[in-house]
């Protein structure tokens, strides 16, 4: 296994420019995940290590080897495909065995690691079947498997599950995740699937238009989003994003949002009375109060999930939306009442980036 370190990767095509200046350290054994929104420029990054794409500029190095100008089979990475690149005309155990043949190893050594392999991934009742005679689960885990064998220093995956459907991605998630406890390898993981990178990674690389915009832990990400970006991507239903201004209370600073409600933020911060911003919070973390004391809301619309509701709301002519595990479901057109607890808000300024507020109790330690 190995590290993998990255410093100013630049990639253009032409005079169009995907990735601008990507700076990341892989430690040797993580499981770090790439993930951001269609075009983001994710899958282009994870091809750059596995050789697939030339490096613009800055230096791409795998186990302390600068890798450049190296090709792909000098690398030792494997990679798993979102269209799993089987041989159609190969059994199971062939295609898991074809690099280790490629490269002459014993035939007891190839045997030893298909036969170690196909156990571990269930797949010892297809060992003599054609591609063509599996399900899109049972090909993914051949995928795995082939890469599996060859015991490279670090496995790339580019989208693996999204031809799957939920319930083969829910299963497949869970074989990745013991796969990468058993054997300790170096994982990078593409996905625009955030519920993926939540369950997954040891870290998260959250990218947007070629440029990182937050590299912490799943729940750093959750809980301290470094802008509004970050914080509208991770989270399923997104976080709730409100413009205003921000005031002067006795004692605090308070927001006024565009539809002249206020909402105190049961601080002070250092931001001048007029200032723009953008307030942010959860749709967990949105109180419905029985007592009638917060802003009155009309329910437009409910989603159920099984876990919970989902009630999309109007709040003084805003859309809101809140997320209860408490299933008793509200008619359209129902009235409610809602509070925003301070320590459960986020605050973004005129940038964009997030103003940390005082650390509260509850909040996820910073890794």
């Amino acid at each position: 296994m190995a590290s993998i370190e990255m410093r100013d990767i630049v990639k253009s095509y032409g005079d169009h420019p995907v990735l601008h200046g990507v700076d990341l350290s892989i430690a040797d054994g993580e499981f770090i995940v790439l993930v951001g929104p269609s075009g983001c420029g994710k899958s282009t990054l994870l091809r750059m290590i596995a050789g697939l794409e030339s490096i613009s500029s800055g230096t791409m190095s795998i186990g302390g080897r600068e890798v450049n100008d190296l090709k792909p089979k000098d690398r030792d990475i494997a990679m798993v495909f979102q269209s799993y690149a089987l041989y159609p005309h190969m059994t199971v155990a062939d295609n898991m065995s074809y690099s280790l043949r490629l490269r002459r190893s014993p035939k007891e050594k190839i045997a030893a690691a298909v036969a170690a392999a196909s156990s571990k991934l269930g797949l010892d009742p297809y060992l003599d079947r054609r591609p063509k005679a599996l399900s899109g689960g049972q090909r993914q885990r051949v995928a795995m498997g082939r890469a599996i064998v060859r015991q490279p220093k670090a496995f790339l995956f580019d989208e693996p599950l999204s031809n799957l459907d939920a319930r083969l991605r829910e299963q497949m998630r869970a074989e990745i995740k013991r796969m990468h406890a058993e054997f300790g390898a170096t994982s990078v993981y593409v996905t625009h699937d955030q519920i993926e990178a939540m369950t997954l990674a040891s870290r998260i690389v959250a990218m947007n238009a070629g440029e990182v915009q937050q590299i912490g832990a799943p729940l750093e990400l959750y809980d301290r989003p470094a802008n509004l970006f970050v914080a509208g991507f991770i989270g399923s239903p997104g976080m709730n994003m409100l413009e205003g201004t921000v005031i002067s209370e006795t004692g605090s600073s308070a927001v006024r949002l565009t539809n002249g409600t206020t909402i105190s933020l049961g601080q002070r911060v250092d931001l001048a009375e007029g200032t723009s911003v953008t307030l942010g919070i959860r749709p967990e973390h949105v109180a419905i109060r029985p007592n009638g004391d917060g802003a009155a809301a009309t329910v437009e619309l409910v989603e159920p999930t099984g876990l919970g509701i989902i009630l999309h709301l109007k709040v003084h002519g805003l859309p809101f939306k809140i997320f209860s595990s408490d299933r008793a479901l509200l008619a359209p057109g129902a009235g409610l009442t809602v509070g925003f607890p301070p320590e459960r808000l986020h605050l973004f300024g005129p940038d964009g980036r997030r103003i940390p507020l005082e650390a509260r109790p509850g909040d996820a330690p910073s890794s």
